[in-house]
């Protein structure tokens, strides 16, 4: 099994980068874990205060048991991976039931963050796109999908997501064995890394792990 993590700020175009990852090997090859769907379980939490909390801090992600989850998809067993609802800030009842693949990407802004996470990566990739840009990509995505208005989201922006990005999310980039610039619209990057990709499983992922 081969894991790759594939990190980078909120609207770097992580999302497309994913698609065209799958999109390029053999169907049904890749497993896709989000980040998101393991933020913490604050539903004893008024709904008040969970809109005014962090999500974009290290500490808001249940990273034991993501890696517990790993785990077992490398061992050849299913898990029942959390839901997430981004309009309530809670995880839903309803469980998504995932199968080991020969590929598992594990997607999120602080995928990167986690040292135990990071070290059972076999891949590590950072999207990384202009503020501006991606600030663009959030704006449109908030306001559509997740319901709030664009002065709601540029205010989360100052207030939260641009100063965790600086803390958190841009240092992570050290860790990366690739750097995707343009974000999404990077074919070439894309490509390189697809075609690295199957020639580690054509020659077997152990034997060139390296870890940092």
């Amino acid at each position: 099994m081969l894991i790759i993590g594939i990190a980078g700020g909120t609207g770097s175009g992580k999302t497309t980068v994913v698609k065209k990852i799958i999109e390029s090997l053999p169907k049904d090859e890749v497993t896709v874990i989000p980040q998101d769907c393991y933020y913490n379980d604050n539903g004893d939490i008024p709904l008040e205060e969970r809109l005014k909390m962090n999500y974009d801090e290290p500490a808001s992600i249940e990273w034991t048991l993501l890696c517990q989850h790993l785990m077992q998809l490398k061992s050849g067993k299913s898990i029942d991976r959390p839901s997430y609802d981004f309009l309530t800030c809670s995880r839903l009842p309803e469980r998504v039931k995932l199968a080991p693949r020969d590929v598992v990407v594990v997607e999120g802004i602080l995928v990167l963050c986690d040292k135990p996470l990071r070290d059972m990566m076999d891949v590590k990739v950072f999207v990384d796109a202009d503020a501006d840009e991606r600030l663009i990509r959030v704006i449109e995505r908030d306001c559509i999908e997740r319901g709030r208005t664009p002065q709601m989201v540029i205010d989360r922006y100052r207030e939260t997501l641009k100063p965790m990005h600086e803390l958190y999310i841009e240092p992570s980039k050290r860790y990366a064995d690739l750097i995707v610039p343009q974000g999404g619209n990077n074919n070439v990057a894309i490509m390189l890394l697809t075609d690295y990709i199957r020639s580690l499983l054509s020659n077997g992922v152990n034997h060139i792990k390296v870890k940092r």
